[in-house]
């Protein structure tokens, strides 16, 4: 049995849109949302049957209330920490009461800087956060959680990976 569809799925920080595509595959009315347009012309390239619009999560271009999921998959880690309550802000405000937000980020405390990319020159930084702290700030903009999963690095990503965090929220049908 399937749960009713409350609207459609947005991948916050879609980057190439493999994401989106995987949910497309799925059947899930899906679309891609990220803050670079050289990521958007890949997406729209790759996946030419497939929405992709450029925005940033802090000032979401969307309706009240309009969507039925949001999957942010490891897009905030490249969110300085100060702007996570705005991106989570936003995230309860675009949600239809009873959508569900998927969220995957690393966990620590720590600031990573690349130079260097996917063979590329980049200026990027990847913010490791507290998943204790991550889950008050979603409760703060009020998402209510539902589970929370911390996994361990394999054996292919140590030592470079840490910890990486799951977490499973929604907006309440009430709020």
């Amino acid at each position: 049995m399937q749960a009713p569809r409350i609207g459609p799925v947005a991948d916050l920080g879609c980057g190439p849109g493999r994401v989106t595509a995987h949910l497309h595959s799925l059947g899930v009315e899906a679309f891609g949302i990220d803050l670079s347009p050289e990521m958007i012309a890949v997406a729209r390239r790759t996946h030419p049957e497939l929405r992709f619009e450029e925005g940033s999560m802090t000032a979401l271009e969307l309706k009240d209330d309009i969507l039925g999921g949001i999957v942010a998959w490891y897009s905030t880690v490249h969110t300085p920490p100060e702007l996570l309550p705005t991106v989570f802000a936003e995230c309860h405000r675009v949600l239809a009461p009873g959508g569900h937000m998927l969220l995957a980020f690393k966990v620590g405390d720590q600031c990573w800087h690349r130079d260097q990319a996917y063979g590329h020159a980049v200026a990027l930084d990847i913010y490791w956060t507290s998943p204790h702290h991550v889950a008050d700030l979603m409760s703060r903009a009020g998402l209510v959680m539902d589970a929370r999963m911390i996994r361990e690095p394999d054996e292919s990503e140590k030592p470079r990976q840490g910890q990486q965090a799951f977490f499973l929220a929604h907006k309440p049908k009430e709020s």
